[in-house]
């Protein structure tokens, strides 16, 4: 999610939140749902919401484009917050 997570970052999740689009959402992988992933909501469909990644080159990126919309059921909350370890936060620009 570079630009707007590095490895590393903390984040703190409101659970069951209202989405809205341009929202940092976690939410469960569709077909693999012991796996959570952070995209950004796009928009909302009939089937569920439209997630991307920030950065489409990234190798291994996976979105709505290769498994389509994110069904509520899946979604578990909404990013609040990002906050990064103290020790790297000089690094941080």
């Amino acid at each position: 999610m570079l630009p707007a997570l590095r490895p590393g970052d903390r984040l703190l999740v409101c659970l069951r939140a209202q989405i809205r689009p341009g929202d940092l959402v976690l939410a469960r992988l569709p077909g693999a749902e012991d796996t959570l992933i952070v995209k950004r909501a796009a928009w909302a469909t009939e089937q569920g919401w439209w997630v991307e990644s920030d950065n489409q080159r990234a190798s291994g990126r996976k979105d709505s484009w290769d498994f389509g919309p994110v069904p509520a059921s899946l979604l578990v909350g909404r990013v609040v917050l990002c906050y990064w370890p103290v020790r790297r936060a000089w690094l941080r620009p």
